[in-house]
């Protein structure tokens, strides 16, 4: 309670805010600098937990934003995260497809920060070419506001969220998701970065396509067994 209080006071005395980036029924996202050094950030201010957040404070990977510090007071969370300069893959993806070397580095590296988040019992669930930036020859996943923690004894998910295309079957409430949801949305993902089409409409060719087939499939069981095999695959 003391950490919200305190970063709302800091964020509303020491930072400018540069732009609102995200308003939703659940919160905001805004882009904000520190007056005295300059650096930007990105602070959320939403209703629901902040557990996913919590449970990233600390981490460090090249391949997801650092979490600075977290805050919750009675059902809303505050969050300042490290802002990741670039363009999104879909803004990318508008100027043309990369290349099957492309688009096996990036989905690597989605792989790298999606491990991230397994290992620690965490599922992203949504996967998708805006939440990830290209900063330089680098694929940062964003924007954690539909993960959740993976609970052994739930039976589904308490929120359907996700987005529509790219969020797996199980996502919609036929069971609880697991890491094996973000390995559907990989394999779309991966997709579209080879033919600019969901894989129902067009399949890529050859081994990229039968990796996407595996990612793809209705049932969980039949998919890789985790992110990390994807990665070997790959």
């Amino acid at each position: 309670m003391e950490i919200y209080e305190s970063l709302l006071e800091a964020v509303s005395r020491e930072y400018d805010t540069i732009a609102l980036l995200k308003e939703s029924e659940r919160g905001r996202v805004s882009l904000v600098r520190h007056r005295g050094s300059g650096t930007r950030y990105i602070f959320r201010h939403f209703s629901g937990s902040g557990e996913v957040y919590q449970k990233l404070l600390g981490v460090s990977c090249r391949n997801l934003p650092q979490i600075m510090e977290v805050g919750e007071k009675n059902g809303q969370t505050v969050a300042l995260e490290e802002y990741i300069p670039g363009d999104t893959l879909g803004e990318i993806l508008e100027g043309g497809l990369l290349s099957a070397a492309q688009a096996k580095q990036v989905t690597r590296q989605l792989c790298g920060a999606l491990w991230v988040l397994h290992s620690r019992g965490m599922v992203h669930r949504d996967v998708k070419p805006d939440n990830v930036i290209l900063r330089g020859d680098e694929a940062v996943l964003i924007d954690f506001d539909a993960a959740r923690v993976y609970k052994s004894t739930g039976q589904g998910d308490t929120q359907i969220l996700g987005t529509t295309g790219f969020a797996a079957p199980e996502q919609y409430g036929l069971s609880q998701s697991d890491g094996r949801a973000d390995i559907y949305a990989v394999g779309v993902l991966l997709n579209i970065m080879l033919t600019g089409e969901h894989p129902s409409r067009k399949l890529a060719k050859g081994r990229m396509g039968r990796i996407v087939q595996r990612c793809t499939m209705v049932n969980p069981e039949k998919r890789y067994r985790n992110i990390l095999h994807l990665m070997e695959v790959l």
